[in-house]
């Protein structure tokens, strides 16, 4: 079973047919919200609206492990994160979707590891490749295959928030290599990794990031609602592609094989 989690401008999935949500008890403490569940065409498919469904979690504040444990302890083997951006690369404007390939992390004093605490040994796991390339293969080809362009190659920095970029961070970012700037991808990239869960995203950019385009003198919140909710008619549209696609198979690991 497929899980997206949502977050900005994807609170809930409009395309989902809902037969119940289940509030989902975890060792680590509250996940944001009750895990929903349906179909979408004939296959099961989960959905956790990462912010809470009022939105009400900043990014710092969103407890990962528990989310990613919630939608591991319920059947799912596969995840989808959507989630908005900022456009670094001159390329990328707002509207545009992104797959990422890659990931830098600025956070810190976020809980990354499942793997911590007095009675558990360190684990190391190989984060190479931050994305599961068969599910971006996956998310690439429907896309596609609704004529809809999306970028398949983009470095996906990560910052603390909430408070977005400085112009001077944005530079250094792009120096460093980045091409998108958000605020959620990891820890939650890594947890899956290390719970099991194949995991992609597909980012949609908002904005441009602090001193790129027309945000070079600051970022107008105002225009961001209206690009995110046109961009999410196609990420819906994606998703049920590739959920409805014939003999696509999402596969996992249990935490700990």
């Amino acid at each position: 079973m497929l899980a997206v989690i949502g977050g900005s401008g994807l609170s809930q999935l409009t395309n989902l047919d809902i037969s119940h949500r289940e509030v989902v008890r975890t060792p680590y403490g509250e996940p944001s919200g009750a895990v929903t569940f349906g179909q979408i065409g004939c296959r099961p498919v989960a959905f956790l609206a990462r912010h809470g469904y009022g939105h009400t979690l900043a990014p710092h504040e969103i407890n990962y492990r528990a989310n990613l444990w919630a939608l591991w302890k319920s059947g799912v083997t596969g995840v989808i994160s959507v989630a908005s951006v900022g456009g670094i690369r001159s390329d990328l404007k707002p509207g545009d979707l992104v797959v990422p390939h890659q990931i830098i992390d600025y956070t810190w004093g976020r809980k990354s590891s499942f793997y911590e605490g007095p009675d558990s040994k360190v684990q190391h796991i190989d984060f190479t490749e931050p994305f599961d390339e068969a599910l971006r293969r996956h998310l690439l080809d429907a896309a596609a295959s609704l004529e809809l362009a999306v970028s398949d190659h983009a470095v996906y920095a990560t910052t603390q928030g909430p408070r977005l970029e400085t112009a001077a961070e944005i530079n250094r970012m792009e120096n460093d290599g980045a091409d998108v700037v958000g605020m959620t991808a990891m820890p939650e990239a890594v947890l899956a990794r290390e719970i099991g869960l194949p995991y992609a995203a597909i980012n949609l950019v908002a904005n441009y990031a602090a001193g790129r385009g027309d945000s070079c003198n600051g970022i107008s919140f105002n225009v961001i609602d209206g690009i995110l909710h046109e961009s999410i008619v196609k990420v819906r549209a994606i998703i049920e592609r590739l959920v409805c696609s014939n003999g696509v198979a999402y596969y996992g690991n249990q935490i700990g094989s």
